[in-house]
């Protein structure tokens, strides 16, 4: 399963990397404006925002290629390591169960 996380904090990237692959998720993380972000997150199978650590052009521009691709979408003010594992349990939950819940 490949998640993309946009916001997040820069010093915290390879503990986010670390703690999605200890759930068997491979993590691309995008913490700040990125050229074609667009085709870079258009093949995951799901996307966390950390909405308090983006800026609001870059989120408007994820949440836009999540509903053009039928990408499920989890918002997130809080950008520690915790609060991504709370969202990929959320994820890996839905997985199980077969739901959607798209932005």
């Amino acid at each position: 399963m490949c998640i993309a996380l946009i916001g997040g904090m820069d010093r915290l990237e390879r503990h986010y990397v670390e703690e999605a692959a200890r759930m068997g998720i491979d993590l691309r993380v995008f913490t700040r404006q990125e050229a074609n972000i667009g085709s870079k997150i258009k093949n995951a199978d799901a996307m966390v925002i950390f909405t308090n650590k983006v800026s609001h052009k870059v989120k408007a521009q994820a949440i836009k290629e999540a509903k053009a691709n039928g990408i499920p979408v989890h918002m997130q003010h809080s950008c520690g390591v915790c609060s991504l594992r709370n969202c990929l349990d959320c994820i890996m939950t839905m997985n199980t169960d077969g739901e959607t819940n798209n932005a």
